[in-house]
């Protein structure tokens, strides 16, 4: 069914970042490094679908040794990732648990649902974050008449919690309540390696207990495409299946996956700089007028709320990127600023420079 022209979702721009000197939008505005980009010139090649592209089974084989499962696929992106996990593990008519700021129920277009009948069942976890007991209240008792619980959810970092990081224990004892009601667990880890940074924790340590988990190399790693999903053999197998049906597999994706290999040797430490620069850039919004709330900055995500005496989300970024930084409202009096390598201390003083003008009332 055709829409309407006014309401497209996606209009073709000359430039989406002309004007634009500092983007806090997302981390996913990073741009390959030229030595990324040398590493897909130099990158080994065949067709993935026949198990004939080394640079592409490397990076997989690496990536699951990293989180310490049998097994990788690599895909074109985090949300394929999520939603091929939720359809190999969930039936239709299932359910899946998971925290109700969580990406799988807010930015994959209804994917659950649309691609795998499947239902959702939202916590409200403190920034993101769960608890063990709100699994087991949430378990559905069996029943014909019931949904059935099949898999619980987890998102680390928490993108709409701050970045917030999941404490170890609570990550095994949500791990563990979900295996005594016979669940299944999946990780969405696509900034799992900002948790690892923080924490000093590796991510073998942080994915225990989890069945599938992935990584994204879109975000703080600086690739421009590309996700490692992992779990056992029998799941990646599923997974294959389930790509093959979706269009999910690709032919010379070695280029790509060489991204993936750089950004593992050279884009995982420089992450505690995107994490200093988020908590300089949150010290300073504390003190500025009509910043209602900051939440807590773990990593490398900031959120604010403006007070109800001040304008709008909508009219801050705006106002912001008239002055050449771009940031996203996320509510009507919510904003979110990410921190990555394509942001400096000079970007960070721009913004701290610009928002307090914008943030004045009308």
């Amino acid at each position: 069914m055709v829409g309407d022209l006014s309401q497209n979702q996606w209009m073709p721009q000359a430039s989406s970042t002309k004007g634009i000197v500092a983007d806090f939008y997302s981390d996913t505005q990073t741009r390959p490094a030229p030595e990324m980009l040398e590493a897909m010139l130099d990158a080994q090649i065949g067709d993935v679908q026949r198990g004939e592209d080394p640079t592409t089974n490397q990076l997989c084989e690496r990536v699951a040794n990293l989180l310490g499962k049998e097994a990788a696929i690599f895909l074109p992106s985090g949300t394929m990732c999520n939603e091929i996990a939720l359809r190999v593990h969930c039936d239709p008519g299932s359910e899946v648990i998971c925290d109700r700021s969580s990406h799988i129920i807010n930015f994959e277009a209804g994917g659950p649902a649309a691609l795998g009948g499947i239902m959702m069942h939202p916590l409200d976890g403190l920034n993101g974050c769960f608890s063990a007991d709100q699994v087991r209240a949430a378990v559905r008792p069996r029943s014909r008449y019931s949904p059935e619980s099949r898999l619980v959810s987890v998102e680390q970092t928490t993108n709409m919690g701050g970045g917030g990081i999941w404490p170890l224990e609570q990550l095994q004892e949500v791990s563990e309540a979900s295996k005594s009601f016979g669940l299944a667990t999946h990780m969405d880890g696509a900034r799992l390696f900002n948790a690892c940074v923080a924490t000093g924790l590796s991510p073998a340590e942080v994915v225990q207990g989890y069945d599938s988990c992935w990584i994204d190399f879109t975000k703080g790693l600086g690739g421009f495409a590309g996700a490692v999903l992992c779990g056992s053999r029998s799941f990646v197998n599923s997974a294959w299946r389930i790509a093959q049906q979706w269009g999910g597999l690709l032919r010379q994706s070695g280029v790509i996956a060489a991204t993936g290999l750089y950004a593992l040797d050279h884009h995982i430490e420089r992450l505690a700089k995107d994490h200093s620069l988020a908590a300089w850039i949150g010290e300073r919004l504390k003190a500025m007028p009509k910043v209602a709330s900051v939440l807590p900055y773990e990593t490398n995500i900031v959120i604010f709320n403006i007070d109800t005496d001040g304008p709008t989300a909508a009219t801050v970024t705006k106002r912001l990127l008239e002055k050449g930084v771009r940031t996203g409202a996320f509510g009507e009096r919510t904003i979110r600023i990410v921190t990555h390598l394509g942001v400096d201390r000079d970007c960070a003083e721009l913004l701290c420079k610009h928002l307090p003008g914008a943030l004045q009332s009308l």
